[in-house]
């Protein structure tokens, strides 16, 4: 958590417009990203979700600027939806922003969210 506030706040891995604004609340679920691409597939694990995007832990981060499917697995369901690296922190893991999710996969994300905050 404390190493995940220190990705932004590093003037020269996020610009203001990438700071957070909506509330981030810990979760933990396995992750897969794909690199649509080159079809890489590597495995993580969620430790933060926001309404926005989502901290992934990973050894290897991708590159900032890199477009990904990203696929979050729980007891729930399973969320889908493509997205962005915002930020790195090498060796640790990296910060995805949602760009595009479906309205099926909002509402599961939505319902997530509800039972995290209750």
């Amino acid at each position: 958590m404390s190493s995940d506030s220190a990705g932004p706040s590093t003037g020269s891995q996020a610009s203001g417009s990438e700071r957070r604004t909506v509330p981030r609340y810990s979760l933990i679920a396995t992750a897969e990203v794909i690199e649509p691409v080159s079809e890489v597939r590597i495995s993580g694990r969620i430790s933060e979700i926001s309404r926005k995007g989502v901290y992934v832990d990973i050894l290897n981060p991708l590159p900032r600027g890199t477009r990904v499917t990203i696929r979050i697995s729980r007891d729930q369901g399973t969320f889908v939806a493509t997205g962005k690296v915002i930020y790195v922190q090498e060796g640790m893991g990296m910060g995805v922003a949602f760009l595009d999710v479906a309205e099926d996969q909002k509402n599961l994300l939505i319902s997530w969210l509800a039972e995290l905050t209750a």
